[in-house]
């Protein structure tokens, strides 16, 4: 009977452990990176100048706006961009977050590209963020007070040019509330900056590699 008992207790015992082992994997979903190369060279790969990109962009889109009152009027030639599954829109401060409907649907086809790519590599969701949008003439005037590097005659202003950080990305919660592990931005980086290299070897779009902004600054082609 002794016996009997010793062994049931040491089953239960086993049991409880298995199942705190399995609760315990269930409450961490854990990376497993593979298949992460990046780029060469963020500044070779990513070298399209202003020059290059201005001449799509007055090719593709609209004439530069005065104000954000008149960007407003152009719903239907331009599309507003929101915050959503595929991308986070930033708290913009110098620009509207107006697009083109080419330009709107390649920053849906980076961030749908982006997240795939980080499913098919073994690592946990993240979101690109998406930090300058379409530029009013009001907007250049008081970004020019601000910093006189930045261009009077920007591709911002055509409704057909975006940036997306380098430097930030915004995790995807869990739907269930399970913690996840973070993913490193320079791992982000990398993957992100292979997404857009095949866009750019497809004809997509410009890329120009931003180092003080922390972004890249992208017009569609």
């Amino acid at each position: 009977m002794k016996i009997l008992l010793n062994t049931f207790c040491g089953l239960c015992l086993c049991s409880l452990l298995a199942a705190g082992c399995k609760e315990k994997d269930m409450s961490m979903k854990m990376n497993n990176p593979h298949n992460i190369r990046g780029v060469i060279s963020y500044k070779r790969s990513f070298n399209d100048l202003n020059a290059v990109q201005l001449k799509a962009a007055k090719s593709l889109g609209i004439s530069p706006v005065a104000d954000r009152e008149a960007a407003s009027e152009l719903i239907g030639r331009l599309t507003e961009i929101k915050s959503c599954d595929l991308y986070d829109v930033d708290s913009l401060t110098h620009s509207v977050p107006y697009l083109v409907p080419r330009a709107s649907a390649l920053l849906d086809t980076i961030g749908h590209a982006f997240l795939d790519s980080l499913e098919n590599k073994g690592l946990n969701p993240n979101k690109i963020i998406v930090t300058s949008v379409l530029r009013t003439k009001d907007d250049v005037k008081r970004l020019r007070r601000r910093n006189l590097n930045a261009s009077a005659n920007s591709c911002h202003s055509y409704g057909t040019t975006f940036d997306v950080s380098w430097k930030r990305f915004a995790k995807v919660e869990d739907p269930d509330g399970r913690p996840m592990q973070d993913v490193g931005a320079d791992t982000l980086k990398l993957v992100l900056s292979e997404v857009l290299r095949d866009m750019r070897k497809l004809n997509r779009c410009y890329v120009k590699y931003e180092l003080k902004q922390g972004c890249f600054h992208i017009t569609v082609r």
